[in-house]
């Protein structure tokens, strides 16, 4: 486990030229749960993170479905919806439920509700759904521990990169989730499932910074900054938990937990264990590809690949039914 690192100090240092003085002064807050807010408040910042690079999409596209251009929600419904109707869904710390919008364009779902706890994202997709006339979504704005919500209702409870910021995984599931799903009903993640607090260990840093060899120097200059990404050191335990004492807290419990509650219907790794750090602070480079970035990032997939033979996946996207 490692305290502070140098990654603290450069990665503070971008945070403050990227989104200015008053965001760092946001994280000097007592309460936890302000700090957490502000982390997720920020969602319309430019970031150069490994989501931003539509040939990654494509390779998750791949590997979670079989083909680089259908994604994961069309995949869903098609293979196990095709025949239903009138479902009723619940995403819990939905953002800017991008993907429930998504979801609520298929006739399937008679109601789809979303609910986190910033506003300002709720109202971006508000916008969008009423723009594109979806009656079937809803928003609500709360802590989901505290909202009233009716007992064995929803046929699917999902979670986007989300259930990664819930702490007391076990608990969460045993008096929330579970309470909350109709016998036999679907939970659907696309979640990190990695080690806690992003603490990994030597061998996986190690990892990371030999992949670093495989990109020229040109394509490692950090996201508003001529500096030179050369080395990655990880993160610190005391920064992760001053920027988001929500992130990754409890992750590592997410599958022991849903095998203990849950049956196992589909379940793929896609990775992330070397792409997800190689690429931070320098995806930008890497959203518009020539010949020579997209080498670069087959380069990278295959180095990812070969370590994930020995290694489990950070990254999973499952479906799994109630027992």
């Amino acid at each position: 486990m490692r305290i502070i690192t140098i990654d603290d100090i450069i990665d503070t240092y971008s945070k403050f030229v990227q989104r200015g003085g008053v965001f760092i002064f946001t994280k000097l807050n007592f309460k936890s749960e302000t700090r957490t807010k502000s982390a997720f408040n920020e969602s319309s910042v430019l970031s150069s993170n490994w989501w931003i690079i539509p040939y990654i999409n494509q390779r998750w596209n791949k590997l979670i479905t079989g083909d680089p251009h259908l994604n994961y929600e069309a995949y869903f419904v098609k293979k196990y919806l095709n025949n239903k109707k009138g479902l009723k869904l619940i995403s819990l710390g939905s953002g800017t439920c991008r993907h429930e919008l998504k979801l609520a364009k298929y006739e399937q779902f008679e109601e789809i509700i979303c609910i986190d706890f910033v506003q300002s994202r709720l109202d971006e997709a508000q916008k969008i759904a009423k723009k594109e006339n979806l009656s079937n979504i809803k928003f609500i704005c709360g802590d989901v521990n505290n909202i009233n919500l009716k007992n064995e209702y929803f046929d699917i409870v999902f979670f986007h990169s989300s259930l990664h910021h819930f702490n007391q995984i076990e608990s969460f599931f045993k008096n929330r989730i579970n309470k909350l799903l109709k016998r036999n009903g679907l939970l659907i993640i696309n979640e990190y499932v990695g080690i806690n607090r992003l603490q990994f260990p030597d061998f996986q840093i190690n990892a990371i910074n030999k992949s670093l060899e495989l990109i020229q120097n040109k394509y490692k200059t950090r996201y508003k900054s001529n500096a030179i990404k050369k080395t990655f050191y990880g993160s610190g335990l005391i920064r992760m938990i001053i920027a988001d004492p929500s992130e990754c807290v409890d992750s590592e419990s997410i599958i022991p937990t849903i095998k203990k509650y849950y049956i196992t219907i589909e379940e793929k790794p896609y990775g992330g264990n070397i792409l997800m750090n190689t690429l931070k602070d320098i995806s930008h480079h890497f959203i518009e590809l020539n010949d020579e970035k997209k080498e670069i990032l087959d380069n990278l997939f295959s180095f990812e690949d070969n370590y994930l033979l020995n290694h489990s996946s950070d990254f999973i996207f499952g479906i799994y039914q109630k027992i």
